[in-house]
């Protein structure tokens, strides 16, 4: 069982021209498109979060349920669901405005126990800014990895949320000795400074990197570097691509018995090499549609 930490909430997304253009409601948050994407490759996966008892939330629910990931553990309030307002540009990269006062997710409170037979937890976004949740979500950080369960982490950096830049960088950073795996976008790692051998020094086994449209690249523990070129495609919009990423890491390493430093060490050049290349084939797909919209295990194959 993989179990994914973190915020469900609406993506209000332009389907036309211009800022307010036909704007049409999505299920998002970066760690909900990661449950559905590993629920669509396949991994037996579990929500771990907080959703509104509104319409949203009811279909935020949903659409974790149709990708048959498991919700018994998710928390429920009557606040409102919290909405991202998306701004696609003319290269498919997406921009957004968050509507967050008083929301449910931000609300999540620490779980008395992970469910039976979790293998792997992934944390990222905002539930790591917004508090009171954020230091719930640490704090499940913290007891996942001191029970010796593999962690990763996505920051998926959105400045708008970050009252303090310096303050943010220094608790990432505090984070790092409880993460297995680390996966950061190119435009994040300039973000929070630092280099993949620092934060690798701090605690995670590999850094991940990704880089839009010109691929993947890891750096282990071993002072490797592997990387892939990005799968071509016509681009849409990117919205859950890193999500994308994010999961078939994780599918692919439960599928080889990796979920653990010492299977990331064991993967070498090839496995590293086949690993990136099935994110990029996954990420490049998702890519191709409108929205957060993962492939399914049939689009992609075995990772």
């Amino acid at each position: 069982m993989i179990v994914v930490a973190g915020e469900a909430l609406i993506d209000l997304v332009p389907r036309g021209a211009g800022a307010l253009a036909d704007l049409k409601p999505a299920l998002g948050g970066g760690p909900y498109n990661t449950a559905v994407a590993l629920g669509r490759l396949g991994s037996p996966t579990a929500f771990c979060s907080r959703t509104s008892y509104d319409a949203f939330g009811q279909a935020l629910l949903d659409g974790l349920r149709l990708a048959e990931v498991d919700v018994s553990g998710v928390q429920r309030g009557g606040e409102p669901t919290t909405l991202a307002v998306a701004t696609v540009g003319t290269d498919g990269s997406a921009a957004y405005s968050f509507y967050v006062e008083g929301t449910a997710d931000r609300l999540f409170s620490m779980p008395a126990e992970l469910p039976a037979g979790t293998r792997a937890v992934s944390f990222g976004t905002c539930s790591l800014v917004l508090e009171p949740g954020a230091s719930a979500y640490e704090q499940l950080m913290r007891s996942a990895a001191a029970q010796g369960v593999f962690t990763a982490l996505d920051p998926n950096i959105r400045a708008g949320l970050i009252p303090d830049a310096d303050a943010y960088r220094a608790r990432f950073r505090g984070w790092l000795p409880s993460v297995s795996l680390l996966k950061l976008s190119e435009e994040d790692a300039r973000w929070l400074g630092g280099t993949p051998r620092e934060w690798l020094a701090a605690g995670p086994s590999a850094v991940v990197i990704t880089h839009g449209g010109d691929g993947l690249s890891v750096h282990t523990r071993d002072g490797a570097e592997h990387s892939v070129p990005g799968e071509k495609v016509d681009v849409v919009d990117t919205i859950g691509a890193g999500d994308t990423v994010n999961a078939a890491l994780l599918h692919g390493l439960a599928a080889h018995d990796a979920l653990s430093a010492e299977g990331l060490a064991g993967l070498g050049a090839a496995g590293w090499t086949r690993l990136l290349r099935f994110a990029a084939r996954a990420a490049a797909i998702t890519c191709s549609r409108a929205g957060a919209e993962p492939p399914y295990a049939s689009e992609v194959g075995a990772p």
